[in-house]
This record gives C-alpha cells, sequence and structure tokens, in this order.
C-alpha cells in the first residue's frame, strides 16, 4: 500500500537533500523492481510514492532544479490528473517533439556531475542505452543507491507468502523436464550457464507460483541453469516442505535469495554464459566473473513457454469458458439492475469479481479490473476510487476489461456494453472497433509474419476515419502467469519483431478512445494455429477462444459487410452454444436474446 502521506513536492524536496548529501546532479526511478516485471510488489513503487502516479508504466527524472515523469499513451489523462498542482512535469512518451529521458538528461547533466540510480532496478540494456545517449566520460552514472528508502517512511515489507506448486494435470511438463529441454536449448548456443531472472519465467520453469505481486501469481527469486545443476534462489520460508522435497526429487537445489550474488562470481568463471539483458539487473550483471565469455540472448525460457503444449491449450480452452460463464452472468445481471439506479463503478467491477469466484479452480482476478463509465473509459487503464466513482446512468457505454487467474490458466477479456442511448458518433466509432476486432481475428498469414507486421490489419477501418489508438493491438499471456507478457504482440512499432508461432495465446483488442467522450475496445484471447502447409508455405491463422456476446446494441449494420456479418452470426452461434448450458433459465434467455442473428 502506497503512503502518501507528504504532497509530491515534499517528497521531491526529501530526495534532493539526500541527492546533495551523495553528490548526485539527478536520479532516476523507474517503475521496476529486480526482475524487470510489468507489475511490482508495494515495496517497490517507488515511482508511484514519488509522484503520485499510480499507473503501472513511467519514469521519473529529479534534478536539483526539475523534475519530469515519462509514461505512454495508456496513460497521459492519468497522469496529467494525478500530477496536477505539483511541480513535476509530464513528459508523454513517442508523442511529436517530445524528448526521451535519456535525450532530456544529455541536455540537463553537465560534465563532471553524477547521475544517479538503484542498479537493481535497471536493467542491462537500459544502463547500455542510457550510457550511449549520454556519451560523455566525464559524466559519471552511480548505482549504488536506493534513495527511496531513506524518505519512505511506513514503507511496505517484501512480501514472504508461501509458494505452490502447479501440478502436472495443468502444466502437461515437469520441471525435470522442462529444465532438460532449456540444457538442449543451452548446448544449441554454446552456453554453459543460462541466468534467469524474470519472475514469470522462472515461475514456469520449476512449476512454482507465488503471491508476491497483486494479480500475478509470482514468487521473488532467481535461478541459475548449469549444464549439471539447476538452482533456484527464492527466500527458503516461502517454500512448503513438500514443495521444497518436490523440487529436490527433480535436481532442484535450493538457494536462499541473496546467495545468487556470491554464487554467480564462482559459477561464471571461465564459463560461456547467456542472459537476456533486457530483463538481468545491472547488479547481478556486475557481479559475472571477468573471464567469462557473455552471449546475450533473448530469454530462452519465455519462448519456450510462449508455445503452449496441448495439456496447456486444453486446459485453457476449458478456463475461458468458465470465465465467459461468470461475464455473461454479470452482463445479464448488469442489464436488470442499472435501470435502478444504484450501480456505480465499483460495485459492477466487484459484483463481476463475485461472479469469477463461483467458478472452478478460480484464485484471483489477473488484474484490477477497468470499469469506465463514458469519458471514464478514455482512460485506457481507468482505476475508480470510491471518492471518484461514477454511477452508471441508462445511457452510452460502460467499458469492462477484466481476467481471472485460475489453475488452468489466465484470462483477459474486454466488452464495450450499451447501457441505453448512444450519439451517431458513439455508435460509429463502435462500429470500426468491431470491425478492427473482425479483420485481426479472420486474418491468414505466412508462417514468419511478426505482430509488428500485422497490426496495421487491425488499424486500417480505423485509419481509414483518421483516427487511431497509443497502444498496441494485443498481446501474450501467460498461462497461470502474467496477462500482459512476451513475446508475442501487436504493435505498431518496431520492438524486437517476434515471429508468430503456433501455440502463442494473445489478445485481440483494437479501440477507440476520445478525451471526455468514450473510450471503446473489444478484446478476445486467440492462439496461433497452423491452417494449411503445401507448397507455398505454412499459413497460419488464428483460434478464438474467449466466447461472450459482443453488444448488438452498438452496432450500425449499415457498416459491416456481408462478411463481417457472417463473421458475427457464427461467432454469437458458437458463443450461445458454449455458454448457454452452465446458465440459469433467465440468463440463458438473455443470452439468447444477445446472439440473435443479424
Amino acid at each position: 500500500m502506497i503512503i502518501n502521506e507528504l504532497s509530491i513536492n515534499n517528497r521531491i524536496e526529501l530526495l534532493r537533500k539526500e541527492m546533495k548529501k551523495e553528490g548526485l546532479s539527478a536520479y532516476i526511478i523507474p517503475s521496476a523492481d529486480p526482475h524487470q516485471s510489468e507489475y511490482v510488489s508495494d515495496h517497490y513503487k517507488s515511482r508511484a510514492y514519488i509522484s503520485g502516479f499510480t499507473g503501472s508504466a513511467g519514469l521519473v527524472i529529479i534534478t536539483l532544479s526539475e523534475s519530469g515523469l515519462w509514461t505512454d499513451g495508456r496513460y497521459f489523462i492519468q497522469a496529467e490528473r494525478q500530477l496536477e498542482g505539483s511541480e513535476m512535469v509530464l513528459y508523454k512518451m513517442l508523442e511529436p517533439n517530445v524528448p526521451t529521458y535519456e535525450e532530456w538528461l544529455k541536455t540537463h547533466i553537465k560534465p563532471g556531475e553524477k547521475i544517479g540510480f538503484d542498479q537493481r532496478l535497471f536493467s542491462v540494456n537500459n544502463i547500455k542505452s542510457l550510457k550511449n545517449m549520454i556519451n560523455n566520460d566525464k559524466i559519471e552514472f552511480v548505482g549504488d543507491f536506493d534513495l527511496i528508502e531513506r524518505i519512505w517512511s511506513n514503507r511496505p515489507n517484501l512480501p514472504m507468502d508461501k509458494v505452490f506448486y502447479h501440478e502436472l494435470e495443468y502444466t502437461g511438463l515437469s520441471t525435470f523436464k522442462k529444465i532438460n529441454n532449456i540444457r538442449q536449448e543451452m548446448k544449441k548456443k554454446e552456453s554453459q550457464v543460462y541466468i534467469l531472472s524474470g519472475l514469470n519465467d522462472i515461475g514456469w520453469l520449476f512449476n512454482i507460483r507465488g503471491n508476491d505481486i497483486a494479480f500475478t501469481p509470482v514468487a521473488y527469486s532467481y535461478a541459475i541453469i548449469t549444464l549439471q545443476q539447476a538452482i533456484l534462489y527464492i527466500h527458503l520460508e516461502k517454500v512448503p516442505a513438500d514443495i521444497k522435497m518436490k523440487l529436490e526429487e527433480q535436481n532442484v537445489i535450493l538457494k536462499p535469495y541473496e546467495a545468487i550474488f556470491n554464487d554467480i562470481k564462482k559459477l561464471t568463471e571461465n564459463a560461456s554464459v547467456i542472459y537476456d539483458p533486457a530483463k538481468l539487473n545491472t547488479a547481478l550483471y556486475s557481479n559475472i566473473h571477468q573471464s567469462s565469455s557473455i552471449i546475450e540472448h533473448p530469454e530462452l525460457v519465455a519462448f519456450m513457454k510462449a508455445r503452449m503444449n496441448e495439456t496447456e491449450i486444453n486446459n485453457l480452452k476449458n478456463c475461458q469458458i468458465k470465465d465467459c460463464v461468470a461475464l455473461v452472468k454479470f452482463l445479464c445481471w448488469l442489464d436488470k439492475e442499472v435501470p435502478n439506479g444504484n450501480i456505480t463503478e465499483i460495485t459492477a467491477a466487484d459484483k463481476l469479481e463475485s461472479f469469477r469466484k463461483e467458478q472452478p479452480l478460480f484464485i484471483e482476478n489477473s488484474f484490477d479490473t477497468i470499469a469506465g463509465y463514458g469519458a471514464n473509459a478514455a482512460m485506457m487503464h481507468y482505476k475508480a476510487t470510491e471518492a471518484t466513482a461514477t454511477t452508471l446512468e441508462p445511457r452510452g457505454f460502460f467499458l469492462v476489461d477484466s481476467g481471472g487467474q485460475y489453475y488452468d490458466g489466465t484470462t483477459d477479456i474486454t466488452r464495450t456494453i450499451v447501457l441505453g442511448e448512444l450519439t451517431d458518433e458513439e455508435r460509429h466509432d463502435y462500429t470500426l472497433v468491431l470491425k478492427a476486432h473482425i479483420a485481426l481475428n479472420n486474418l491468414i498469414f505466412l508462417y514468419g509474419a511478426t505482430g509488428q507486421q500485422l497490426d496495421v490489419i487491425a488499424r486500417q477501418p480505423i485509419w481509414q476515419s483518421y483516427m487511431d489508438y497509443k497502444c498496441g493491438t494485443g498481446h501474450s499471456i501467460g498461462y497461470l502467469l502474467g496477462v500482459h507478457e512476451g513475446p508475442g504482440r501487436f504493435r505498431k512499432e518496431l520492438i524486437d519483431p517476434v515471429v508468430l508461432e503456433e501455440g502463442m495465446l494473445l489478445t485481440n483488442e483494437p479501440g477507440i478512445y476520445k478525451e471526455d467522450k468514450h473510450g471503446i475496445r473489444i478484446e478476445n484471447c486467440i492462439i496461433v494455429k497452423e491452417k494449411i502447409s503445401n507448397e507455398f508455405g505454412r499459413f497460419m491463422a488464428f483460434d478464438i477462444i474467449s466466447f461472450c456476446p459482443i453488444d448488438l446494441r452498438g452496432i450500425d449494420i449499415n457498416m459491416l459487410t456481408s462478411e463481417e456479418k457472417g463473421w458475427l452470426n457464427n461467432y454469437h452461434q458458437q458463443v450461445y452454444e458454449k455458454v448457454s448450458p452452465y446458465l440459469l433459465e433467465d440468463e440463458r434467455i438473455w443470452l439468447k436474446s444477445h446472439t440473435k442473428e443479424i
């Protein structure tokens, strides 16, 4: 929990006093933890503490006279509101004429000055990029300081919850088998030592899950795999005796979390070492023995776990049906209750969670539900509070983006719900988003294509109306792990292009967001599959696995082609067939009317 006992400006001034003690001219505070996680435990929410901005992505720089926050288009509106009244300036990433934080530092720091940071929170790539941009050997980079620790009274402790084991019936592969598969990949790369620091990767490899980060069932840990040993570094009090025994039976050695800093020097001496420079933190990197030879490569485990096995896929499809049953029950309930005038964004989100809790094998939500009514939905990652929650009215749109963590998978789905009368603009924009969603889902593509190449297909209907959305079109999802994972993604920016492989689980979620008006998003989960292989190559497609009605009341039918109508009718037929057996009679009647043919 973030304790904001001081104003943003007061916290900044306290930090500046600590900077002066260490002779620092600038101090950088990212959103990361030592494992480069997208979401972090409360203990590591330093950037949120110093800035008051609570979005998941961003970076803060404090100098002795200025301060700034850099974040992306998902959070522009939220950041502007949360920084209001403070000295901190918002820098909107990827917008025209907005400098990157590296470019900004280059113009604000002079030769002979020092830039401070906590090297545990920066990856090898982060610091390499920063130093390359500054390109001045007279500017010193000092990574030894966690200055936030000095000023954050009542800082939350590191989490120490027990881990649990993800059994073979869910994973399809034992820890022993997964580690052997990794060793085969290491041999192909001519590597003897593999260092892992990504929590999702470690959780998958060792078949353990935890509760250290809200909505992401991981445990803070590191791992080193050699051709002879597999060592898991974790706070040992987190590992129950039966799980310790299971891991040791599969030749896993357990050691204390901090022991890796000493071990890494010994294990990497005169060895070929492979690691992911986008995930390995600089503190660990600095402990690798100087005699080692380095292989920098995207995370081996990430690519292996992204291609789900048959057991995982079958479990996940069952999981998705359960999740959509919960969502359909919620939509039916919402239609009945909104006219009564007592439903808020928060009570709606709580009710949806209660329906998910009724489903077998449910653990928790997969992220903090985004429930935005009207203009609030224009903030892509909007979070209502008790003070700001809006009451739903029988008009306009209500966007609900939610998901669940189940023993048999992770879900993520968005529906934009029509609560009543719509304007022509709202109906037009809703139909464009639907067209974009259908365009990507219907795509046939030759193997070798990347998400960056395919992203344009989804955007085309929206671009034709001279609009765009400031985020990707989709992302990979973990398996009882992070709801946002690599390596696959749909983005227009060229960021580490990754070939879409059979078995990859992604989302399809185009949208339109208009400040002070509305936000619209339609999201389903899809799995990459091979459609056909012939003399021309392997042709790939997407297998849709989310089955929940798309609100027909928002559509301008005249804007749809006959092929798009056919897709929607076929999809809704599947929704009814797969979900209706699990509903009560009144819910089945509701679903029948909301999946009717158009």
